[in-house]
């Protein structure tokens, strides 16, 4: 069974390994509970849909250059997890955190982006009720969020930080939103041109 000391000393391990920035993961997900996780996989999707492939091997890399990790991490049960996860986030190579919470108390995002800073962290409020929880960082270290179970607008996020500094990156972005447009015109045109009636119907 593995034990919360021994993912701090797998992430220690790993910030000490001074891996090659190409080889590590580019985006964390972490959220408080698995229970999260079917918000939270409209992150992945994102993800997937541009091209980055899930890293679940810190010393053997997917073949895809960008790349995110996941991790179950509770500002409430586990702490010295969230300060291991925040402290060596730059260390362990990674650019951006996207960080998923629920419930009233949701201190997740705000608690990882106090601990990782300068690393931005963009903040998922999982239920509606955790919106004013996400949202209400004190000034100095601040959170991007996203409204309540936007986890895919989230990931869009983090790969626009990552556009920055990567072109291949930016361009697609720029094909996702190219393909979104087109989406729409074709809705358009189509409910036009077939009428309500047939539109419904189709």
């Amino acid at each position: 069974m593995t034990t919360v000391d021994d993912l701090i000393e797998r992430l220690e391990a790993e910030a000490a390994a001074d891996a090659d920035p190409a080889t590590t993961p580019d985006v964390g997900i972490i959220m408080g509970s698995d229970s999260d996780l079917p918000v939270m996989e409209d992150a992945y999707e994102a993800l997937d849909a541009l091209g980055f492939a899930e890293q679940t091997d810190f010393e053997e890399a997917p073949d895809a250059r960008f790349t995110y990790e996941s991790y179950v991490v509770s500002a409430h049960r586990t702490p010295e997890l969230m300060y291991a996860y925040g402290e060596t986030a730059t260390d362990r190579g990674l650019d951006v955190i996207i960080a998923g919470a629920g419930g009233k108390s949701a201190d997740l995002p705000n608690m990882t982006a106090s601990v990782a800073y300068p690393v931005p962290v963009i903040g998922v409020p999982v239920q509606e009720k955790s919106v004013d929880s996400v949202i209400g960082m004190p000034t100095g270290a601040p959170i991007v969020a996203v409204d309540a179970g936007k986890s895919y607008n989230a990931a869009l996020s983090a790969a626009q930080v990552l556009a920055r500094e990567h072109d291949e990156i930016e361009e697609r972005l720029v094909e996702f939103h190219d393909e979104q447009k087109a989406g729409v015109a074709d809705v358009s045109a189509a409910l036009h041109d077939l009428g309500i009636d047939e539109f419904r119907d189709r």
